[in-house]
């Protein structure tokens, strides 16, 4: 089993002034204990479980670039990208970018949106559920078109691209591994059997049965089920003095045992360095057999 870093809250000691250097330093502590990606929120307010609106939010692939300059290895993406907060071909490109700039080490996380609040607040295009869906359906169509040999046009429901030109291609071979993020069993899930190198489902007890509806999906679609990388989103709370690793071991080896591949969470105090000094030393080990 591995593990990720998820970076959803920037409201640290020290404010805006000190944020990039704590962000730079969260990111390199958190690549010396072994992570295998770091990844950030799609969102310009903070979410509600995670503080108010006015709470600091960087917008993400901004901070996936100061990533890149930070780190050596570790995976860089979103969890996940809000498909309609910016048109496909764009997003297509800004994963090519970071992937070139990072020497190959960009994943497309990106999912169908829910934050209406934000959307409407700065003026961001928020369609209806089901569009959003048939958006997201063709977003990562074209994605795939653009990470590919044809430049030629693309025409969709909702997406009309003359050429898919993209220069630099992705250095990732064959392209960008593209999870999709969501437990909903009708189409999230779908999507994932249909396109995603990777889901991305809640921590929660129905776990085991979204994993069962995915297997389900990929049978209808003809596709390998054993392909696509389990990541699991969850939470890191190891104690202010490393009171919960055990806890934190036992959990993920419960999540290992039903196939979980990844288990991609915040920490609990990450911004302290302490945290991440203890799943360098206690944790990542303990689980390298899972």
């Amino acid at each position: 089993m591995k593990v990720g870093l998820h970076i959803p809250d920037f409201t640290w000691e020290g404010g805006p002034a000190a944020l990039r250097l704590r962000l730079r330093d969260v990111a390199t502590q958190a690549e010396q204990a072994g992570v295998d990606r770091i990844s950030v929120m799609d969102h310009v307010w903070q979410i509600g479980h995670l503080g108010p609106p006015g709470h600091e939010m960087l917008e993400a692939y901004t901070t996936l670039g100061w990533l890149a300059a930070s780190t050596d290895r570790v995976t860089l993406l979103t969890v996940v990208t809000a498909v309609v907060y910016r048109d496909p071909g764009l997003v297509a490109k800004a994963v090519s970018t970071l992937d070139v700039l990072s020497g190959g080490r960009a994943m497309l996380g990106i999912g169908a949106a829910w934050n209406e609040a934000e959307a409407r607040g700065l003026g961001l295009f928020f369609p209806p559920l089901a569009e959003r869906y048939e958006r997201l359906d063709e977003a990562l169509r074209i994605c795939l078109q653009m990470w590919s040999d044809d430049d030629g046009p693309f025409e969709g429901k909702h997406y009309h691209l003359d050429r898919t030109l993209n220069s630099p291609q992705p250095l990732s071979r064959p392209r960008p591994r593209i999870l999709v993020g969501g437990s909903g069993e009708k189409k999230t899930l779908r999507l994932v059997a249909k396109y995603g190198d990777a889901c991305n489902i809640r921590d929660s007890a129905e776990l085991a049965h979204k994993l069962e509806v995915l297997r389900e999906h990929c049978a209808t679609e003809g596709r390998d089920y054993a392909t696509i990388e389990k990541t699991v989103q969850t939470r890191f709370d190891l104690g202010p003095n490393g009171e919960r690793v055990e806890q934190t071991i036992e959990h993920l080896h419960e999540l290992a045992e039903l196939g979980i591949q990844v288990a991609h969470g915040s920490v609990s105090d990450v911004g302290s360095l302490r945290p991440l000094e203890l799943m360098g030393e206690r944790v990542i080990p303990a689980i390298q057999s899972f």
